[in-house]
């Protein structure tokens, strides 16, 4: 067994973790391109953390500008054994209030300008996600919200759209009534399914801002409302994270719901005809099965 070391991945408000000790930015070289930011290196309650901030300090990156290859690449090479991804969304479900936080188990991905797999020509592989987050980590992230004193919920499914623009009222009133999405966002995905190609377990916090535009009596999305409870919502992840370092302390083990062996049979492409320019990108992401 080796080190547990938590990464997280923070959205929209979340541009640092406080209380780290230790804690030193580090640039980590990725062959994928260059991931959001440089990495925050530290520990946190006893826990070895390492900290990305998924649109870079200062937000200067959109949805789509977005390297997801390039981040979940560097959180592995940084040895981190599982990824807490913190992102704001907007809700579909009345009883989803802004304020509160969504721990999601299910993906519909309508995003179409990102790369979405390390693999592709010169060596295939798929993987499932049919079951696209961590029940595990999914455990202690709603023991964690809860003892941070938020409104939580279990379980939903997470629309991510391209953006950058918010839905529509027709795309709204279709992915909650037709779909049944429960909330939206913006960059969950291609996120959760290159970590599952990483085989890091994926867990998703996803923090309601507003109502989205389906809602008659809330009108249409207002940024600065939405910035208001981004405000609160922040505060309120650092308190989960706080409490999650110390249920994460220690070592790792390899997780009973096969996180950390998604490629074990989803290697397609015959050894002897694999691209060795792409085998060799592949070191951190797929090195256990090359």
């Amino acid at each position: 067994m080796s080190d547990r070391v938590i990464g997280v991945i923070g959205g929209s408000g979340l541009y640092q973790i406080d209380g780290m000790t230790g804690a030193e930015w580090r640039k980590i070289d990725s062959p994928w391109g260059e991931p959001s930011d440089e990495l925050l290196f530290g520990e946190l309650d006893g826990a070895k953390l390492v900290f990305l901030p998924r649109h870079g300090r200062g937000h200067r990156l959109s949805p789509t500008d977005i390297n997801y290859r390039a981040n979940i690449d560097a959180l592995k090479r940084a040895g981190v054994t599982e990824v807490i991804s913190v992102s704001a969304c907007g809700s579909f479900r009345e009883e989803m209030a802004p304020g509160d936080f969504v721990i999601v188990d299910q993906f519909i991905d309508r995003t179409v300008n990102r790369e979405k797999s390390f693999f592709g020509a010169g060596l295939v592989a798929h993987v499932s996600v049919a079951y696209p987050t961590c029940p595990r980590l999914g455990d202690v992230l709603e023991t964690a919200v809860k003892a941070a004193g938020v409104t939580t919920h279990r379980g939903g499914t997470y629309l991510a759209m391209e953006g950058p623009q918010f839905s529509s009222l027709a795309e709204s009133k279709m992915y909650r009534e037709a779909w049944g999405a429960d909330v939206i966002g913006m960059t969950n995905m291609p996120e959760a399914k290159l970590a599952r190609e990483a085989e890091l377990c994926y867990a998703t916090v996803a923090m309601v801002t507003d109502y989205d535009s389906w809602r008659p009596k809330s009108g249409e999305v207002d940024v600065t409302e939405i910035m208001k409870v981004l405000a609160a919502n922040t505060a309120h992840a650092a308190k989960m994270i706080a409490n999650v370092a110390p249920m994460l302390a220690g070592e790792h083990s390899p997780c009973e719901h096969g996180c950390n062996n998604a490629l074990e049979y989803a290697l397609i492409t015959a050894p002897e005809v694999r691209d060795p320019a792409l085998v060799a990108k592949l070191d951190a992401v797929a090195g256990r099965v090359l």
